[in-house]
Parts: C-alpha cells; structure tokens; sequence
C-alpha cells in the first residue's frame, strides 16, 4: 500500500488544461468512485485525465470519438509505463510530502541535532529486537549531529508493549529513557507510578493510526525524505546500503 507515496519518478510530459466540462465518458468513469485530478497530454496525442480511486492512481483516455473511455496503464515502445510516471509526480509524490508533515509533527522522542538537514522518522516497539539494532545503528550518525533521529513509539509486539512505551514517554527526559533502555537491551526502563496516563495513551492511539495510514505492518517503519524531496520508506533492519541512503555518508 504505502508504496503509492514513495515510487520512484521518471519524466512524463505533462499539460494541464483550464477547467471544462468532462466528455460524457470520462464522466461515466468518474460515477464509478474514480476521483478525477487533471487533464493530462502525452506525446502521443491521446487526450487523458488522471485521477485516483481509493489508493490507486487512475489514468483515463478518451478515444478518437470523444464516445468512450478507457481506464489502464499506458505503455510507450520500450516497454515504459508511463502511467506510473503521472501516478509518482501528480499523486503519490504529493501524498508522500503530506504525510511528512504529519509524521515530522507527531510528538516523538527526538535525538540528536534539530537542525540536522537529515531527518528520520521510525516507529518502534519497546519488545522489537530490529527496532534496537537500527537504534543502535543509528547513533553514530545522532553523534556526529547531522541526523535527528524521531522515534514514535508503537505497541503491537507485546502485552508489555503499552506499560513499557508509556513509562518511557512518561519520563523526566524520555529521549535518554530511551536510550537507557536500549542501550541496557531492554532491561533498564524508567518506574512509572502515573501507568498509562490519558496523555500517553493518546500518544501510542495517534502514533498506531499513523503507522497504520502509512500501510506499514512491522517495526521499525522507517521514513525519510531524499534528495528530490520524495517520501522514502524502509521496513524491518536496513541493510548498509540503505543505512547510508538515509543517513548519508559516515
């Protein structure tokens, strides 16, 4: 699913035209819960919109007749889904920057230099043994201040999941709870007298329905934005390619 925020984009000549009336057609597609966005034109003459039925980009071309209407993919001679191409740059891209800003909003436990250009936002469980190894990777880029590292916590692993964030959040500096307790494998957290209070809650509640728009399913849901200002998502460990991609260089 959140593959919609986040795919990669290649050049597609594009022309938005004024506002009119859509072809009869077209406008038949659009009673059937396609969302129509914007008239689009391609190199090869064809007239079609773009537009987006629940998470899915749709293209919609209109034959020669102005008469009908077909919805699908476009392909050029190489064997290019151009398609996808309008999907990434009037969509998905879009969407993606959206939900950075809610994601960079979100109250989280931050480390590192706030005024790092690097900035990364991951979701982790107290109880998720990958969540502490890329903590873990992470730090000496934290250290070296040019990452900020944002950690909305979550809890889906473990019964203990929701007393172990809540006391980790309820802390005097929960940003070195944290650290503490992963650093200590788990074993060192923060004693809670409050339990989950009504702040908490309402911050491991946002934090799940977060995690849940993105469409991830396991931890840590990493995101972070690259060079071209595109939404980028990684699930589970990153590999050390990966680590560099989002980091940069150590």
């Amino acid at each position: 699913m959140f593959k919609k925020y986040f795919a990669l984009f290649s050049a597609f000549p594009l022309l938005a035209f004024a506002s009119e009336p859509l072809p009869l057609a077209v406008q038949q597609v659009e009673k059937q819960g396609v969302k129509i966005i914007k008239e689009i034109k391609t190199e090869g003459g064809l007239r079609g919109w773009v537009g987006q039925y629940q998470d899915m980009g749709v293209t919609v071309w209109l034959t020669p007749d102005g008469k009908h209407a077909v919805s699908g993919y476009l392909y050029d001679e190489k064997g290019q889904n151009l398609s996808e191409a309008v999907f990434n740059q009037e969509i998905y891209i879009p969407q993606g920057r959206k939900l950075w800003e809610q994601l960079s909003a979100a109250k989280s436990i931050k480390e590192g230099n706030p005024a790092a250009k690097r900035k990364i936002v991951v979701f982790a469980d107290p109880f998720c043994p990958y969540c502490k190894q890329f903590w873990a990777a992470a730090q000496p880029w934290v250290a070296s201040g040019k990452v900020e590292l944002n950690t909305l916590l979550v809890a889906v692993l473990n019964p203990k999941s929701g007393p172990y964030a809540s006391s980790i959040l309820n802390a005097a500096d929960p940003a070195k709870a944290w650290s503490e307790y992963e650093l200590s494998n788990g074993k060192k957290r923060p004693k809670s007298t409050e339990g989950t209070t009504k702040e908490t809650f309402n911050i491991l509640q946002y934090n799940q329905k977060l995690m849940d728009e993105t469409g991830a399913n396991a931890t840590p849901a990493i995101y972070y934005m690259n060079e071209k200002n595109e939404l980028q998502q990684v699930i589970g460990m990153p590999d050390e390619k990966q680590l560099e991609a989002m980091f940069g260089p150590k």
